[in-house]
């Protein structure tokens, strides 16, 4: 397959309506220099800038999941290069550190994640064992015989493993799995888990998919674009672009959000001249809620919708069913819920009833709540009485942050599914059994929350975490720390250093895992938009600088249960990454055309353009279904506020600047309304103390667009005010918010 040239060329008249500010280049306002961080990434990686470019050039991008392939995508034409690609540059160029540097871990007792990943990489399997000062290289044999060992001195119940998604191709995540399998748990989640979660199993509920069922190229020259508890100038930057050229083809943008995001407000793009001169006003109107009021605001829009007769009949009556059943609650109820108006709600659903063709894309303002599955319901909900499904310009969009997020989950990485999203149920487990020559277990495996449960109450043996920081990801680390400590053999295999790997334990082994870059034969991933694309090998000879002793995740894992299951070695032992894309490509029928991807520029979108084509559903009756959403009004009210911990310059959990480019903030800070500062007698800068039933944080406050009656934190420094045992019920992903008080000290 040769590379695919995009559908859009945008349009170059200039447009001053949309610009942000008459001062040349924003000099004088709060926001990212772009071309600032071109230069940072130039003399952080200049002892290999050559290899470097190579995989800014042709490498496909590891971080959020918009998915470019080299400079380019298959969105608009011109070069596609963010900062947060720039800034995840150095984990795949750096060198391998000292192994001494880890022989005494006390001497690294309080460094942040982030120092301790300038280190280096990892640079050979590491030990530690109870009573030792740090950490000791041992050879990779040594390495597989202790957990080898350790497996298969307990039962399957007593493992879980659980991987990240920055960065890790499909290839590891339907190799991983299938090992686990193997050694006959259920018990392997990924970072999909904690963030969307609720997206996958209300969309699969509701439409029988559960991916996003439209392309990006549907937002330009669409009549509407609503981003719901998402802030793309954040996490996806490349996708500004695109709302710049929306905007230009006369596109709306409305945000419903707890924050008036200064990076939705205004932007400046570094890879279009207009705007990187003048910026662009990304959003038309913004519409404050209550953290947790989503729900029942966009409830409160389908009311309206209704009351205003703008319902597409058609449409429900021919491809919907439930519609006649719904129960949206009084006005007055869903005012309270929400946090808004009944004006507010009439304002938005006339945008909606004054569009032809829309798109709704939400992130984890969404779903990462006690209500997330609930929320999403509610954005269908919405989404259907417009008739915003299977066609140009039209879709549902649960936009994703990270490269690995979306084809995890579709390789069966995953606790509650097998590969393809399918259920892990006893027509499946035979199907499954039939493709793989073993028994897949029917116990139920462990979420990625309940393996941290597990770990506290001494019922897990062994935990296997590739990437990821479960430290820094869960709430409640003081609590997540002594779970972890309990474990008595922990495995992180990872490229770099990271805070967990230094609790201590009975045994800590530490791995080095290799880079998408130097993986021979290629990966692949999966963006947003349900596309699948080739990564080819960039460091191969002579041609890149390698960590020896690394290894991918899949050979590692499949090595593993060889060893635990000798009679299974051919099952789970692949001999290049080309044979484990011919197995994916048997196994999840959605992926026929991976065993084909092999070349630089290779790609196919799974299900084309639009999922639902014309609004035909792959469910039982051809149908979506509306579903009631349950309207109760989120906990706060005088003197508790409503705190939300999404904010910050990072990629997840990795802090990758002390100060937040596009609000200006401090990672210290604490983010509230000037109301809610003059009610409580504080002003800005103050110290103050934020204190939730969970634990306090300590900051100063700063004046911010929030929504009286919330205060927002940065995540995630912010988890320590988090309770661990609050997650949505379906989807089991944690909320990330807490009813807080504030004083001053």
């Amino acid at each position: 397959m040769g590379p695919v040239t995009s559908l859009r060329k945008p349009g170059k008249r200039l447009t001053p309506r949309l610009w942000a500010s008459w001062k040349p280049f924003g000099i004088g306002e709060q926001r990212p220099n772009n071309y600032l961080e071109i230069v940072r990434a130039a003399w952080e990686n200049r002892g290999r800038l050559g290899y470097a470019w190579r995989i800014l050039r042709h490498g496909v991008c590891d971080g959020c999941a918009l998915g470019t392939r080299g400079l380019r995508d298959w969105t608009l034409d011109g070069v596609h290069l963010c900062n947060v690609r720039l800034r995840l540059l150095r984990l795949n160029t750096q060198p391998a550190l000292d192994p001494a540097v880890l022989a005494d871990a006390s001497a690294l007792a309080g460094r942040s994640s982030r120092d301790l990943r300038a280190l280096g990489r990892l640079p050979a399997p590491l030990l530690r064992r109870t009573g030792d000062p740090g950490f000791t290289p041992v050879s990779w044999e040594t390495a597989y015989d202790l957990m080898a060992r350790r497996i298969a001195a307990t039962t399957p119940d007593r493992l879980a493993f659980y991987l990240t998604s920055r960065g890790m191709p499909n290839e590891s995540y339907y190799v991983a799995q299938k090992a686990v399998r193997a050694l006959g748990t259920n018990s392997i989640d990924n970072a999909a888990r904690v963030c969307h979660s609720p997206s996958t199993s209300a969309l699969k509920q509701a439409l029988g998919v559960s991916a996003t069922t439209c392309s990006y190229r549907d937002w330009i020259g669409t009549d509407l674009i609503v981003l719901i508890g998402a802030n793309v100038a954040n996490n996806q930057p490349v996708a500004t672009k695109y709302l710049h050229y929306a905007r230009k083809a006369g596109t709306q943008v409305a945000v419903v959000n707890t924050y008036r995001e200064p990076g939705l407000e205004r932007y400046w793009v570094p890879s279009v001249a207009e705007s990187a001169l003048f910026g662009t006003r990304l959003a038309d109107r913004f519409f404050l809620v209550d953290t947790g009021g989503d729900a029942a605001f966009l409830s409160g829009v389908l009311k309206a919708v209704i009351a205003a007769g703008a319902v597409d009949r058609d449409f429900v009556e021919r491809h919907t069913t439930g519609f006649g059943e719904l129960a949206l609650g009084e006005w007055g109820d869903l005012e309270r819920a929400s946090g808004s108006t009944r004006a507010e709600m009439e304002a938005l659903a006339a945008m909606l009833g004054e569009a032809r063709r829309g798109v709704l894309v939400w992130s984890m303002g969404v779903t990462q709540h006690e209500c997330g599955e609930d929320t999403v319901r509610a954005i269908v909900n919405l989404a259907l009485a417009r008739g915003f499904l299977g066609r140009e310009g039209c879709g549902l969009m649960p936009i994703r942050g990270h490269s690995g997020v979306q084809g995890g989950a579709e390789m069966g990485a995953y606790s509650t599914a097998l590969p393809g999203g399918v259920p892990i149920d006893a027509g499946q487990r035979a199907r499954f059994a039939e493709l793989w020559g073993f028994e897949v277990p029917a116990e139920p495996g462990l979420t990625a929350p309940e393996m941290i449960d597990a770990a506290a109450a001494g019922r897990l043996d062994v935990l296997f975490s590739a990437g990821g920081n479960f430290l820094e990801v869960m709430p409640d680390p003081g609590a997540v720390r002594a779970a972890l400590a309990r474990v008595p053999l922990r495995v992180h295999m990872d490229l770099v250093p990271s805070s967990q790997m230094l609790v201590p334990g009975e045994e800590v082994l530490l791995l080095p895992a290799a880079t998408r870059y130097e993986i021979a034969g290629g990966v692949t991933e999966t963006t947003t938009e349900r596309r699948v694309i080739f990564s080819p090998p960039i460091s191969q000879g002579a041609r890149g600088p390698r960590v020896v002793a690394a290894k991918p995740e899949f050979q590692v894992l499949g090595e593993l249960a060889a060893r635990v299951r000798p009679e299974l070695a051919g099952v789970v032992r692949f001999a290049s990454s080309a044979a484990i894309r011919e197995e994916v490509a048997r196994v999840v029928p959605a992926y026929d055309g991976i065993q084909r991807l092999a070349r630089e520029g290779d790609s196919f979108q799974y299900g084309g353009p639009h999922l639902c084509p014309d609004g035909v559903c792959p469910t039982p009756d051809g149908r979506a279904g509306f579903a009631s959403v349950p309207i109760a009004a989120p906990a706060g009210g005088s003197p508790g506020l409503r705190l939300s911990t999404r904010r910050g310059k990072q990629f997840n959990s990795m802090v990758q600047a002390d100060r937040d480019s596009l609000t200006g903030a401090a990672r210290d800070e604490v983010l509230v309304s000037p109301a809610d500062a003059r009610r409580l007698g504080l002003g800005e800068g103050d110290a103050v103390i934020v204190r939730s039933p969970t634990g306090e944080l300590r900051g100063r406050l700063r004046l911010a667009p929030v929504k009286p009656g919330n205060v927002q934190v940065h995540w995630p420094e912010g988890n320590v005010l988090v309770a661990s045992g609050v997650r949505s019920p379906r989807a089991g992903i944690p909320d990330y918010n807490a009813l807080v008080t504030i004083e001053g000290c």
